[in-house]
């Protein structure tokens, strides 16, 4: 299985675009809290979909239940404590058992979004963690 990971920010739309065709991902899977932010210019949702269809020919999809709870996202934004976010954010992973949840086939070829440039401190790359360690076999690339 084969699982891709990409950040918006600090991207143009042409890299951003040209690193998702180049990747052989064959859907966008949404993993953020707030997708129609104004702030999230190409990728706001409605846009993002469309310019995923056009550009690249890949499918769009959000799963909010890979997100973090908005009081655990702003506690991270002020307190900048990744480990505490992590551990939480893993619990909630737990918590909502996403491995029985999310269907396999939407993972596998799957690109997960989120806003953050890199995966280092980002929650998609625990995502993709958590989905190995429970799935096992999940190639991984993260896409920079």
């Amino acid at each position: 299985m084969k699982l891709f990971t990409i950040g918006f920010t600090k991207k143009s739309a042409e890299k951003f675009f040209g690193l998702l065709s180049a990747s052989g991902a064959r859907r966008v899977v949404d993993v953020r809290l707030n997708n129609v932010s104004q702030l999230a210019g190409f990728a706001k949702r409605d846009d993002l979909k469309y310019f995923l269809r056009r550009v690249c020919g890949i499918d769009y999809v959000h799963l909010p239940d890979l997100a973090p709870t908005r009081d655990m996202l702003a506690d991270y934004r002020k307190n900048r404590d990744w480990d505490t976010y992590e551990r939480r954010f893993l619990d909630l992973m737990r918590a909502r058992r996403i491995e029985d949840g999310i269907p396999r086939e939407v993972i596998d070829g799957g690109c997960l979004l989120c806003s953050e440039d890199t995966p280092h401190h980002c929650h998609r790359r625990l995502v993709a963690q958590y989905l190995d360690d429970r799935w096992d076999g999940i190639e991984v690339r993260h896409l920079t």
